[in-house]
C-alpha cells in the first residue's frame, strides 16, 4: 500500500495510542451532549485515558528477546554497532573502518571514559573491534 492508505495504515499500527487517546477524547465531549449528564465527560475521561489506555499499552507492549547468543558482541553504543555492520556486509574497506572507529572514539563523551571503572574504553572497543575482524577473515 503506497500513499493516503499506507500512511492510514503505519499510523494505526504505529502510533495507535495517540488515535485511541483522540477517540476516547471525542467520546467524553460527545458524552454529555447524547446523554444530558455533565459528569459522563469526566468518567469517559477517567476510563478511557486513566485506565483503558495504560491497560492497552501494557498487553501490546512487545516482549524483549532474552536471547542472548544473537546480539552477543553488542556494545550499547548504536554509532559504534551501525560501523560494525557496514564492515561485516563489506560496504566500507578496513581502512575506512579504522578511520571512522578513530573518529568516533575522538568524540566520545568525557562521561562514558570517567565512568569506566575496568579500564579505557577505546581499547576495550579496539580489542572488541579487532578480535571481531579475525572472526570475519576466518
Amino acid at each position: 500500500m503506497t500513499g493516503l492508505p499506507g500512511r492510514v495504515a503505519w499510523n494505526l499500527r504505529h502510533r495507535w495510542r495517540r488515535v485511541f487517546a483522540l477517540c476516547v477524547v471525542g467520546a467524553g465531549v460527545a458524552a454529555p451532549l447524547l446523554t444530558g449528564l455533565w459528569w459522563t465527560l469526566p468518567l469517559a475521561w477517567f476510563f478511557g485515558l486513566g485506565i483503558l489506555l495504560p491497560v492497552l499499552h501494557t498487553l501490546t507492549k512487545p516482549v524483549p528477546d532474552d536471547d542472548p547468543d544473537e546480539r552477543e558482541d553488542a556494545t550499547g553504543d548504536p554509532a559504534l554497532d551501525a560501523l560494525r555492520e557496514r564492515y561485516a556486509r563489506g560496504e566500507i574497506d578496513e581502512t575506512e573502518f579504522e578511520r571512522r572507529l578513530d573518529r568516533l572514539l575522538e568524540t566520545e563523551d568525557a562521561e562514558t571514559v570517567a565512568d569506566s571503572a575496568d579500564g579505557d574504553v577505546a581499547d576495550r572497543v579496539r580489542a572488541g573491534v579487532r578480535r571481531e575482524m579475525e572472526r570475519l577473515r576466518e
